[in-house]
């Protein structure tokens, strides 16, 4: 779906042909955004170049045009080095563009309750614009030569006169000169983990001996290892959308936006599109793509690996895109929670709750507009909250489990070409509590309702086992997903286990490396969650804390006083308890009020998105332990901690890995992947 460029002539003989034939005359309208986001548009500094891409990697182009007053926006076009790409005489071309205005269709205008269109005019922008503001678009851009690209556009008003921005990009080539590409790519995402989670995780599991690590986490084996800086578009601090994004599509996108950049509609399916990784490696080599996460799957970071929306809650819409738009991005396996979203609501009802516990809703559903389907292939979409999408995908040939029983069950005689599992209505239980229902003691497992869930390196060997029944390869995402929301809630006993699940999956992926070493493995984080530090140990017994929590105040031992924490180590490869004698003791750097008792809580902290929490879940971390331990102030506003943007570890394994090392971008990652996947390395 590449654009071809047309003749290279000057501009205004250009904008002219491309436009029409009208006197062009300079406007005082302007262009307010132009997409993609450059420093040559905002501050009119060539340097640094923001947005890049691979050759041949689809994106958006759009710009945001404020024409003279009483004046409307009626042709553009888009223009590549002086050439255009925007042309109303070729109809393929002029199908996948757009001019959005606040006097569209009332179709665009979609209750929240109801999903049902309200008939009302002006909600198509964004608040604030020029009431004759126009978006206009032009969809599935390409471009295969590598450099540093002029984009400019020119918007013609109606009485003639023209208004013009400039900006840039950059193709970012590939080098084919020698080397063996890597076939697969396994990127191990561990939400929130910075190297205090890896370190407490390595300090509960592995245990030290006079200043030694008695032993490694499989990450902390892999050979090389860099430094990533984590920032979003728009802020240094960033939530887990762009934090996943930005990794597989090379570029930033705002907070809570995935696979996208930012727009001034209030659509939030039609914003610019950009290529993911999976999308683009699809349509090059076949690759087929795996999402497994231990969240719910429609959240933040496995949509981020295929879905495009600037709303990362649009749950719905999300989950759909996933079945819908397969034949962009080859998915194959798809597991984690987040069955309330695939489940029929009949009535579209929010109040009372479906009995099912269903969560689909039109209101966060889509319908994509027709330039986006030209330009992009991509499926229209429907208000559809009545869907069966556990039935839909069972129909396209997806074998479905809904635990663990059913999942071994799938392998017994044959491996499965497709996989959906969905283990729990929305997150899936943490491994603490996972682990304590194979143990026996079920209660949380039995009240959440879903006590037969697989632990993330059981998903790990069935995902891997399916998508290598392909033999063009593929892009798996493996996500430990309940670092950051343990981190989020400061449940300093569970967040660990998290870490360890995680790594305990990370070597599923090593050993499925060493047998294909064609194989890319990466470990890294999205961002830091809580800013989690290791303060010490406690100086107290654990009988000690149980008689008189309160007094967990005065117990941190720090320097010579923490020693070493002994935590003993069961079968399963998990701590027989977390309250041992001298515990390790974890502070936060971006944490909410909290009261501490430094024991483990019986019942994980309530969880937001689970339709049915279970009654014995404390609201937050303010309330629980409020009336046994002693209140630790917070800095931040709310009720849990916080991300931060302190860079994080990145640790690479197989084919390729010698590319990650150094301080590096999150957007880096992305071409370094390319080259590996695409040019080959030594």
């Amino acid at each position: 779906m590449s654009s071809t460029l047309l003749p290279r002539l000057p501009l205004a003989t250009l904008a002219i042909a491309a436009l029409g034939c009208f006197a062009v005359h300079a406007s005082a309208g302007t262009v307010s955004r132009l997409t993609p986001p450059s420093e040559l548009f905002s501050s009119g500094n060539a340097e640094p170049v923001i947005a890049r891409f691979l050759p041949g990697q689809l994106f958006d182009l759009q710009a945001t045009v404020q024409p003279d007053a009483g004046q409307a926006i009626t042709n553009f076009s888009f223009f590549i080095d002086g050439a255009p790409v925007t042309s109303r005489a070729d109809p393929k071309i002029f199908a996948r563009t757009s001019i959005v205005t606040e006097t569209g269709p009332a179709a665009t205008c979609i209750d929240p309750v109801t999903g049902k269109t309200t008939g009302k005019s002006g909600c198509v922008l964004v608040a604030g614009l020029p009431a004759n503001t126009a978006v206009i678009s032009h969809r599935g851009f390409s471009l295969g030569v590598p450099g540093v690209r002029k984009l400019e556009v020119s918007a013609l008003q109606s009485d003639g006169k023209l208004i013009h921005a400039t900006g840039n990009f950059e193709i970012v080539g590939v080098d084919k000169s020698s080397g063996k590409v890597a076939k697969n790519i396994i990127i191990f995402l561990g939400d929130g983990m910075g190297a205090a989670h890896r370190t407490a995780a390595r300090i509960m599991a592995r245990g030290y001996a006079q200043g030694k690590a008695k032993g490694l986490l499989t990450m902390d084996t892999f050979p090389d290892t860099g430094m990533v800086m984590t920032a979003s578009l728009n802020s240094i601090v960033t939530d887990s959308a762009p934090g996943m994004q930005n990794y597989v599509t090379g570029n930033k996108a705002n907070n809570n936006q995935e696979g996208v950049f930012p727009d001034d509609t209030l659509d939030a399916f039609d914003n610019p599109r950009v290529e993911y990784l999976s999308e683009y490696l699809h349509a090059l080599q076949g690759k087929s793509l795996g999402v497994v996460t231990t969240a719910d799957v429609f959240d933040a970071t496995p949509a981020s690996m295929a879905i495009h929306t600037s709303a990362r809650g649009n749950g719905t819409g999300i989950v759909d895109q996933f079945l819908d738009d397969r034949q962009l991005t080859g998915l194959s396996v798809l597991m984690g929670g987040g069955r309330k979203w695939f489940l029929p609501n009949v009535s579209n009802s929010v109040s009372p709750q479906p009995a099912n516990g269903s969560q689909r809703r039109a209101a966060n559903d889509y319908v994509l507009p027709d330039d986006v389907v030209a330009g992009w292939g991509a499926a229209k979409g429907a208000l559809d909250p009545a869907r069966d999408l556990i039935g839909d995908f069972q129909s396209a040939g997806f074998a479905y489990a809904p635990d663990k029983t059913t999942l071994d069950k799938a392998f017994q005689s044959r491996v499965p070409d497709r996989l959906l599992g969905l283990f729990a209505y929305s997150n899936m239980n943490v491994a603490y509590d996972k682990i304590a229902g194979r143990r026996g003691h079920g209660a949380v497992v039995d009240a959440f309702g879903f006590p037969d869930q697989p632990m993330l390196d059981e998903m790990t060997d069935k995902a891997l086992q399916v998508l290598a029944k392909d033999g063009r390869g593929f892009v798996a995402m493996i996500e430990g997903a309940s670092i950051d929301k343990q981190a989020h809630l400061m449940d300093s006993d569970r967040w660990p286990l998290e870490v360890i699940e995680f790594d305990r999956a990370i070597a599923v992926g090593k050993a499925f490396a060493e047998k294909h070493p064609d194989t890319l493995i990466i470990v890294t984080a999205d961002h830091e969650c809580s800013g989690a530090a290791i303060i010490g140990a406690s100086t107290a017994t654990a009988a000690a804390l149980q008689v008189n929590p309160a007094a967990g105040a005065s117990v941190v031992g720090t320097y010579d006083a923490a020693k070493f924490p002994k935590y003993a180590i069961a079968d399963d490869g998990y701590p027989v308890t977390t309250n041992i004698d001298h515990k390790m003791l974890i502070g936060y750097g971006a944490n909410a009020d909290r009261y501490e008792t430094w024991l483990s809580s019986a019942f994980p902290t309530k969880d937001s998105q689970q339709p049915f929490p279970p009654g014995d879940s404390p609201a937050d971390p303010g309330v629980r332990n409020k009336d046994i331990g002693f209140l630790i102030s917070g800095q931040v506003p709310g009720d849990q901690a916080v991300h931060t943007a302190t860079d994080v570890p990145l640790s690479a394994y197989g084919r390729g890995s010698r590319l990650f090392h150094g301080v590096f971008d999150n957007t880096d990652v992305f071409f370094k992947v390319g080259q590996a996947a695409v040019g080959g390395v030594e």
